[in-house]
């Protein structure tokens, strides 16, 4: 029998992982391992559609492709540990199996806040079950919510509740601006003038400290002194790599799992990385590695991974550069769209309107040493359409490292 291809993770990047290895032309086995009882959904709703009660949950699963109608689901089981040397992972269950090639599609959890309070009340948003939690929590009449950080989740999370009629909505952050680590001040400016136009308050340049409140949370205490009353928390403060079960392996798990410019892990051409746990350089920057949690990017490494892995398996060359990707997200808030294409934190020193007004529909170019290198449209269609006409222009640009 062919070694096994185990991949470690049945989300997004787990089921495109086996998919590329089909195409790639591994006919080999294949495992999928995932520690969620659900077969592999879209994520990105979660915080929008679905929380809003716009998109059924049923409507979130993906549909795998024919080419691996003949996988191995292993679903509501966790992969605990691996033995790289010997070739084998290990199961929640106590069960071993080995591998010829392992994939690492763990992805990410989210970041709790180790503050003094009760439990109850407090929300995360990353899984199906966790949106469903949350909604039925948001749509309690009068419902006061207090959302921990102002990222995509945290921005998207607020303006969903105020759609949703929360009586009062407030955001907190340490950072002076909304998302202003991926925008930059000028459009986190605009965008912080659009959430409270809509209604959304803000408590920013402070933290939380503690949870008021008996069995559940009754109110948030800031760093600043100030209390404010909450029904409901959601925290969106981060994510903590699932790379614990890759422990003692010699792998950096700095943050993330480290790859080469292939995604090979610690240089062992049987363990590749894909998704948001992966931390690889980009040809297409300054080459320096990290971790990328945006919508293409699940894909994107899928398909180079799969093909390096399946001809180190096969004894093929894969026949590919270094892994060179266009970064793309979006964040549906309110009645507007953010939409992005490439790297706009690396050029966040240089920041210039490309089109539009940042009150209106606006287009913001991001420069690094005078070079494009990412765009960011704020606004409604007429913004999202100018932004993808750049996106030809970025994947035009010569590669900076090789």
């Amino acid at each position: 029998m062919s070694a096994t291809v185990v991949v470690a993770g049945a989300s997004l990047a787990g089921l495109r992982a086996a998919e590329q290895l089909r195409a790639a032309g591994w006919d080999g086995p294949i495992t999928l391992v995932g520690d969620e009882p659900h077969m592999p959904y879209n994520r990105p709703p979660l915080s929008k559609e679905v929380l809003a009660g716009k998109a059924p949950f049923e409507s979130l699963a993906f549909r795998p492709r024919a080419g691996v109608a003949d996988v191995s689901w292993r679903l509501g089981t966790q992969v605990v540990a691996a033995d790289l040397e010997r070739r084998v992972v290990r199961l929640d269950s106590g069960e071993t199996l080995p591998y010829g090639g392992l994939v690492v599609a763990t992805g990410m959890r989210p970041r709790r806040l180790r503050c003094p309070g009760p439990l109850t009340g407090r929300h995360t948003v990353r899984t199906l079950d966790d949106a469903r939690g949350l909604r039925a929590a948001l749509t309690r009449p009068g419902a006061r919510v207090v959302v921990v950080g102002a990222g995509f989740i945290g921005c998207e999370v607020a303006a969903t509740a105020v759609a949703l009629g929360a009586a009062e909505v407030t955001v907190v952050d340490p950072l002076p601006l909304p998302m202003v680590g991926p925008l930059g001040e000028l459009l986190a400016t605009s965008l912080l003038k659009r959430h409270e136009q809509r209604g959304v308050r803000f408590a920013l340049g402070t933290g939380v400290t503690a949870f008021e409140g008996g069995d559940r949370v009754t109110g948030v205490v800031l760093s600043d002194g100030r209390a404010l009353p909450a029904d409901v928390v959601v925290e969106s403060v981060g994510s903590v790599a699932n790379t614990e079960w890759l422990d003692g392996n010699g792998l950096d798990l700095t943050d993330g799992v480290l790859t080469d410019a292939h995604l090979r892990a610690g240089g062992r051409p049987d363990v590749v990385a894909v998704g948001d746990v992966a931390r690889f350089p980009n040809a297409r920057y300054d080459g320096v590695p990290r971790r990328v949690e945006h919508w293409s990017i699940p894909a994107d490494t899928a398909k180079h991974a799969a093909r390096v892995l399946a001809a180190h398996l096969t004894g093929g060359d894969a026949g590919l550069g270094p892994f060179a990707p266009l970064p793309t997200f979006w964040s549906d808030q309110h009645d507007f769209r953010l939409q992005s294409f490439g790297a706009p934190a690396l050029g966040r020193d240089d920041v210039r309107v490309l089109d539009g007004d940042p009150d209106g529909d606006v287009l913001a170019g991001y420069h690094a040493d005078g070079r494009l290198v990412g765009v960011v449209a704020l606004g409604g269609q007429a913004a999202a359409t100018a932004a993808a006409r750049y996106r030809a222009r970025l994947l035009q640009q010569p590669a900076l490292t090789a």
